[in-house]
């Protein structure tokens, strides 16, 4: 049927275009060859490990198809029925599994990560009593003055009925004297008379958490790790280094979890270990310790037991374990977040840092759509987030990754427009090695949903977005494989001061967790976080650093240079507590030509020891050093005499991050707002040619640009939720970029669709005419019921305008679309704003084919309906994104189908 031709009022649009002929001919010289590791990874779990050949080959033939580079094996709790399938973890046929999975998935060029472990953190039945994670327990008895104290000293505590080791007996009188009765012990056993004065005596034993792995898998049930002895951690690798003989090289990494090992301040060998590093013993601070007042004293030794558990951590942990997995040829994955230390030098210490997001974030993107029925607020802190980056960035480690949609919507509720923005912020803070969260194995047998994790997402082809997944991650691969090219550009280091953290009395707990969940208890509001965004809001790209790192840094050229790059810059914020030597070795980095901003200056060393002698030469260092150390009182100014520049292109709402590649800029540019950004940007760069790279198309040209004295002026228009990435070279490599526009309003196309439904479930519903596009749910009960994928057909004809090329704008997509045009594929629309160009139009009966798959929700809510019964989990079962009981016969039927309204636009060049 023939359709009329309406006129509606025009939206603002992206309209880049580049014929086809000469993208054909530039696209592959100018975008990296895409390799696994640019390709998204998904995390993918292995439900009881009740895996089979069969399944593990077609499973990853899914992930390849679809676009999936890689996957990260982490094995949980199975499914009620399966048990005869379970596998135990590293039991003979577990191996076989791995090893088959291994060889499948290098046929395919993929690679795979692995857990060390099942479920989390590190734990299992390998941990004896003596290796698990431990905790400080101290029992305290009061002996008047002449009494004889006669007792066996246990822990009082039920928490504590696991074995504690008695470790040392120390007293205190009332006079202020101190004795060590440990050499007194007759095993657990103290007789000793107080003379002259009353005492208090402080027993410390070694207790045990009791913690177990948390969603642990068929034959990896066990006591939680301790993670501050290397004795503990070279007996837990022992069954590894039997079962993965011969799987050296073939492994691409070993992943370690976020720290989730709870309540863990104390080692067997702590005390000996504070001493050594602290310069002082312990035992005489107890009460000071152990206080809940806030006091300079008790804060201080705080200070220095959470420093011990960091250091531990690091150095007995962190760094031993990539040493034992580097010596595999195998790399190291770590999340640090969440850790009791300092993430900075925690993430360095693996080959690749990674971060996560959990729950949603707002975007005034029009269109994009948050409905508070479906999310949970997310912490997707851009500071946070810099924390994994700038690891990598100062330690000169290539690649960030994150642990990516988690929790981004309710179970099936997750539309493909929805992960874009998310991972664009990701892009921006320096993560460029995406893992999906996540896929859970699911064999042919299971009957639809399959196989499901408690958390949402599920990116596997039991989900409807499955269908048109590959377009979420072309994207994230064409993004990724420049952001993996060259190194980061940021110039400005700035000095994250810990010991502020460590140095409070945070309610007098040791054990302090530097979580992404708590942001409001350790960085938010603080001097360093408010200097950070404003940096960045400003335009300046900033990398974190750590004492120990500023340690590492020499002076060449004026630049710091540190073993991973090169900075103009290194700013320190307003903080209360700094190290005596790291003051001095920015005050000598900034004699051997560094430039080193102070905005404050520290007001005394951190830590008990020596401390009041420490803080005299501190200041007199500041005095003897006045000139050098003077806090500026506009770091901005002081940034432009260190030759630092900012991206004012910020000014206009921009996002972007840049690298630079032997030289050359390249700029990846994000539009978060929500309008239209049009015009000449200004890079910080002079007299340079420009590559615009679309990595939604992978369309390419060089951009209008002219010159404006340091800086070169690049001509873009960048449409609300798109990205382009900005490439600087000497010379034009590329046909020049064709500026489109709109040559009238959209034209709307109205007529008679026919819909029909191809695949999906339960049931295909019947085929629908319609006048009016409307959500598919109001045709019938078996529409409403229905999740999956339908085309809608419509003819027309050409308006009776003169255009070379036509734009295709679908509106409100529910949830992702593929066009045709004449029987021609022209490609995907699955993000915000849902248009593509279609190129010439025939004068006559034109025919367009939108193939459109929604969510998999509305067939799970009919499942539940029904009272058919599908989640059959152990453990956790299923929970919703507020981790309640899990219930989809509350939900409303989401809106799916095409809503329109549909119209075509056609495009002129603009000269």
């Amino acid at each position: 049927m023939k359709i009329k031709l309406q006129f509606i009022p025009f939206f603002a649009g992206i309209l880049f275009a580049i014929d086809a002929t000469a993208q054909s001919k530039q696209v592959d010289s100018a975008w990296p060859e895409t390799k696994n590791v640019n390709k998204p990874w998904a995390r993918w779990w292995w439900m009881g490990n009740a895996v089979d050949k069969p399944n593990l080959k077609s499973s990853l033939i899914d992930f390849q198809k679809v676009g999936i580079g890689g996957v990260e094996i982490t094995p949980i709790y199975g499914v009620k029925g399966e048990e005869a399938n379970f596998i135990d973890y590293l039991s003979p046929k577990y191996m076989e599994m791995l090893d088959y999975t291994v060889k499948i998935a290098d046929s395919l060029g993929m690679q795979v990560d692995m857990v060390l472990g099942t479920g989390w953190p590190y734990g299992g039945p390998q941990v004896t009593l003596p290796y698990a994670a431990m905790k400080l327990v101290v029992e305290k008895y009061e002996v008047k003055k002449e009494d004889l104290f006669n007792k066996e000293l246990k822990p009082s505590s039920e928490k504590d009925k696991i074995p504690a080791q008695l470790l040392a007996v120390s007293a205190f009188g009332a006079d202020g004297s101190y004795l060590d009765l440990t050499k007194q012990l007759n095993g657990n056993l103290l007789q000793w008379k107080a003379a002259n004065t009353d005492y208090t005596i402080y027993a410390i034993f070694a207790g045990k958490t009791g913690q177990q792995v948390k969603r642990a898998a068929p034959g990896g049930k066990g006591y939680t790790l301790d993670h501050y002895s290397e004795e503990a951690l070279n007996a837990y690798v022992v069954p590894f280094d039997k079962a993965l003989v011969g799987f050296e090289g073939k492994l691409r990494a070993i992943f370690n979890d976020s720290y989730e090992v709870y309540g863990t301040d104390f080692t067997l060998h702590f005390l000996e270990e504070f001493e050594k590093r602290r310069g002082y013993d312990l035992k005489k601070y107890l009460p000071q310790l152990l206080s809940k007042e806030d006091s300079e004293i008790g804060n201080r030794v705080k200070s220095d037991y959470r420093e011990t558990i960091s250091d531990l951590l690091l150095h007995k942990f962190d760094l031993p374990w990539t040493k034992w997995a580097n010596a595999k040829n195998f790399k190291t994955k770590l999340q640090a977040h969440g850790s009791p230390g300092n993430l900075i030098d925690l993430y360095a210490s693996a080959d690749i840092s990674e971060c996560e997001t959990f729950g949603s974030m707002p975007y005034d993107i029009p269109g994009f759509r948050r409905e508070i029925e479906d999310i949970r607020n997310g912490d997707a802190d851009p500071v946070m987030l810099k924390f994994s980056s700038s690891a990598a960035h100062i330690a000169g480690k290539p690649l960030t990754s994150s642990e990516t949609f988690t929790w981004l919507r309710d179970h099936f509720k997750t539309a493909l427009s929805q992960c874009k923005p998310e991972v664009e912020d990701l892009f921006l803070n320096g993560i460029n090695h995406v893992f999906l969260h996540g896929s859970t194995y699911s064999p042919k047998r299971a009957e639809w949903p399959g196989w499901k994790f408690y958390a949402s997402v599920n990116f596997n082809a039991n989900n409807a977005i499955w269908e048109d997944a590959p377009g979420l991650f072309s994207y994230i691969a064409n993004c990724q494989s420049l952001l993996q090219s060259g190194k980061s550009d940021n110039g400005t280091l700035l000095y994250y001061p810990v010991y502020d953290t460590w140095g409070k009395n945070l309610e007098g707990n040791l054990f302090f967790q530097f979580k992404i969940h708590s942001l409001d208890e350790w960085l938010h509001g603080t001097p360093f976080y408010k200097t950070t965004e404003k940096l960045m809001e400003k335009g300046y790209g900033v990398d974190f650093i750590s004492d120990s790192f500023i340690a590492q840094a020499t002076v060449k050229e004026g630049l710091l240079v540190l073993p991973g790059n090169s900075y103009k810059a290194l700013v320190v914020p307003d903080c209360d507590k700094m190290p005596l030597a790291t003051l001095e070795k920015l005050i000598a980095l900034k004699k051997a030509g560094a430039s080193i901003i102070f905005e404050g200056l520290p007001k005394s060393v951190p830590g008990l020891y020596n401390y009041e002698v420490q803080n005299e030469k501190m200041a007199q260092l500041i005095a003897s050093n006045k000139m050098l150390v003077e806090p500026v009182t506009d770091v901005f100014k002081a940034l432009t005499e260190a030759n630092e520049k900012p991206e004012t292109l910020v000014e206009t709402g921009l996002k972007f991050i840049k690298r630079d590649v032997n030289g050359e800029k390249i700029y990846y540019l994000v539009n978060h707002t929500p309008k239209t950004i049009e015009g000449f940007i200004p890079l910080a760069v002079a007299n340079k040619k420009v590559l615009i790279l679309d990595p939604l198309t992978r369309k390419v040209g060089n951009a209008e640009v002219k010159s404006d004295g340091l800086s070169t002026m690049v001509k873009i228009r960048l449409e609300s939720g798109k990205s382009l990435f900005l490439q600087t070279e000497n010379k034009p490599s590329a046909k020049p970029w064709k500026y489109m526009e709109p040559k009238t309003v959209p034209i709307a196309l109205k007529g008679q669709w026919d819909l029909a439904f191809e695949k999906g479930g339960p049931a295909l519903p019947a085929p629908v005419k319609l006048d009016k596009l409307e959500s598919w749910t109001k045709f019938s009960p078996e529409a409403e019921a229905f999740s999956g994928t339908a085309t809608y057909t419509l003819q027309f004809d050409k308006p009776t305008i003169d255009a070379k090329i036509w734009q295709l704008n679908l509106g409100d997509v529910r949830e992702s679309a593929k066009i045709w045009l004449n029987g021609k594929y022209i490609g995907p629309a699955w993000s915000v704003p849902f248009s593509i160009e279609l190129g010439k139009l025939k004068r006559k009966q034109n025919e367009l084919k939108i193939q459109v798959t929604n969510l998999s929700a509305n067939r799970v809510r009919d499942l539940e309906l029904k009272g058919k019964e599908w989640k059959i989990f152990y453990e956790i079962n299923m929970v919703d994104k507020d981790y309640n009981k899990f219930d989809a016969t509350k939900w409303a039927p989401m809106p799916s189908g095409l809503k329109g309204p549909v119209s075509i636009t056609p495009l002129v060049e603009n000269k």
